[in-house]
């Protein structure tokens, strides 16, 4: 009797451990316990970055964008119980390289049309810590760009893929990335709905064509980067660049206070690199639904 007691003991905790198990492998879970430890860890570190000056702040940056990435794996591995090939080691340096010109790319010719339309002027920032200033912007690029790469791309939109399938990842993630960006200083549901089109689409469409995190942070990383160091407000946040920019003419084409990302310039300039992207990455599925 001892023994079927203690065997039907052992069968109820296998039980209760496997459900425990399946709970925290469902994708809206992993996902929430994910962001959130994410979150934490940049709401822990950021504001120590922002106590301390140059070189330490930016060291403070990569610890924190180290522990998030560990953050994320170990989200990945132990409650998703899935590979993590998003972030492999291999081809990282070339992947991450590729986005941060694609961003630059993106970025320099959203520039140059509105220069040309009138409506920015640029002069150089004469009284400028060209070294400080460089870090800073840097600094808040990266932060950015690894946080919410993190967040969106690698937890949302695979846990969203995981229960609704690539395209539905994509315009949920991509609205998301709007909503998560209204609260910004100068932000309008028009710049949110801007957002969404050239941020959430196309960083959504550059890690559905690669399927990899390096290049979406790189793409991410390189668009901050560059907007802060020509003194062009970042999705409402201004930083002090190498430059400052002058701003004339209607919202829709400088983008006003919220910055470049408010332009109807970027948003039309981003579909049109997007859309080659989610091409490439439909044929490449398709390519492999052919091989299975």
């Amino acid at each position: 009797m001892k023994k079927r007691s203690a065997q039907k003991e052992h069968s109820q905790m296998d039980e209760k451990l496997s459900k425990w198990r399946l709970f925290w492998r469902f994708p809206i879970v992993w996902m929430v316990a994910g962001a959130i430890s994410i979150i934490l860890v940049d709401a822990f570190i950021r504001p120590l970055g922002e106590q301390v000056p140059g070189l330490l702040s930016l060291l403070l940056t990569l610890t924190m964008s180290f522990l998030a990435i560990i953050v994320y794996m170990l989200t990945m591995k132990y409650l998703a119980r899935r590979s993590i090939p998003e972030l492999s080691k291999k081809g990282a340096g070339f992947e991450a390289i590729m986005g941060a010109l694609t961003g630059v790319i993106f970025i320099a010719l959203s520039t140059i049309i509105i220069v040309s339309l009138g409506g920015y002027s640029f002069q150089w920032a004469n009284n400028a810590d060209t070294v400080t200033n460089l870090i800073a912007s840097i600094e808040a690029a990266l932060g950015a760009a690894i946080v919410e790469e993190l967040i969106f791309r690698g937890l949302m939109f695979q846990a969203m893929n995981k229960l609704l399938g690539n395209w539905a990842a994509l315009a949920v993630t991509s609205l998301f990335f709007g909503i998560a960006h209204l609260g910004n200083a100068g932000a309008t549901l028009w710049s949110a709905f801007a957002i969404t089109l050239e941020a959430g689409v196309l960083l959504g469409a550059a890690f559905m064509w690669r399927r990899n995190l390096w290049f979406a942070m790189g793409l991410h990383f390189s668009w901050n980067a560059l907007e802060g160091l020509l003194g062009i407000p970042v999705s409402g946040h201004t930083t002090a660049g190498l430059l400052i920019v002058k701003m004339q003419g209607p919202y829709l084409l400088t983008g006003g206070d919220f910055g470049l990302e408010g332009s109807v310039v970027p948003v039309i300039i981003s579909l049109l690199i997007a859309i080659p992207m989610l091409y490439a990455a439909n044929r490449n599925r398709n390519h492999m639904l052919q091989k299975v």
